[in-house]
């Protein structure tokens, strides 16, 4: 383990102050499978439970690394949580469902250290933008049909959800290119052509999508998967879900922004953290008081 501290703006009810973020990587040994490699942002808190999340980072499937995810690391440990960002396997070497499987036995071990990593009772999420978006809304349905582990919430940053979409926003964004870096994501992704209708696969074209955790959706103005994922939110709700979904004007050249090594180059870092702030408290209010202090 590896530790370090980053400074940012940590979000405390509508003020920010800078503090000193807790960086540490380390290596998540895993039933089965080759150990993975991860980072934790954040520290438990003395006597409370803070939200514990596992963090996937984006990078259309095929590139990025634990560098690439600190961007959103450090802004959600900003708000308030335990991160463990997932350095999960990359296809074409590790197409569907491998990167999903591993991220799903990794909750299942997040889990299992909670108490130890975030504190008594501390509440699971699920995170990711891009092509971690779509990770993590897949793991969100496997711990669903599966039944295990329960979870609070998921968080989804411009999430790669459809390769069929061709939305307006992906036109706008891609303009007269030839070639789509998400398409060519996607093909390296799928084993077969038979993986674009796996629900696992493509969250986004999912017939059934009931009982699924609260969900908060942010999206760029300018933002490629701006259309898909804002229609995604709109499925959940559809479904009977608690979704929260957000276009920030701020958020501009996301999901590239996201993906910046340093956090402070995203100009949107104090609205985004608010909104962490908010799913957070929302998503796992205060345990009732007891009967006696409750009169």
């Amino acid at each position: 383990m590896s530790p370090r501290s980053t400074p940012l703006a940590a979000v405390e009810g509508t003020t920010a102050t800078a503090v000193a973020i807790a960086e540490a990587d380390i290596t998540i040994e895993l039933p089965n499978r080759e150990p993975v490699k991860a980072r934790i942002y954040g520290a438990k808190q003395k006597g409370t439970a803070s939200p514990l999340v596992l963090h996937f980072h984006g990078g259309t499937f095929v590139s990025g690394n634990l560098e690439n995810g600190r961007t959103v690391g450090l802004m959600l440990a900003g708000a308030g949580a335990v991160v463990v960002s997932l350095a999960y396997p990359l296809a074409p070497q590790y197409p569907f469902p491998e990167p999903i499987e591993v991220g799903y036995a990794a909750l299942v071990w997040l889990h299992k250290q909670r108490t130890k990593l975030a504190g008594k009772g501390a509440p699971l999420f699920l995170a990711g933008e891009e092509a971690g978006g779509n990770l993590a809304a897949a793991v969100a349905l496997i711990s669903r049909d599966r039944g295990h582990p329960p979870l609070s919430g998921q968080i989804l940053l411009s999430p790669m959800l459809d390769p069929c979409a061709g939305t307006a926003s992906l036109r706008e964004a891609t303009g007269d290119a030839t070639e789509c870096k998400f398409a060519s994501g996607w093909r390296d992704f799928f084993r077969c052509p038979n993986d674009a209708v796996h629900p696992y696969a493509v969250p986004g074209a999912s017939l059934r999508l009931a009982e699924i955790a609260p969900t908060l959706v942010l999206v760029g103005a300018d933002d490629p998967m701006r259309d898909e994922a804002l229609a995604f939110a709109e499925r959940l709700r559809e479904a009977g879900n608690p979704v929260t979904s957000s276009v920030l004007p701020s958020a501009t050249n996301w999901p590239e922004a996201l993906s910046a090594p340093e956090a402070n180059e995203c100009v949107c870092t104090a609205t985004v953290q608010q909104h962490f702030l908010a799913f957070f408290s929302k998503a796992t209010p205060p345990p009732p008081l007891p009967p006696e202090a409750a009169g």
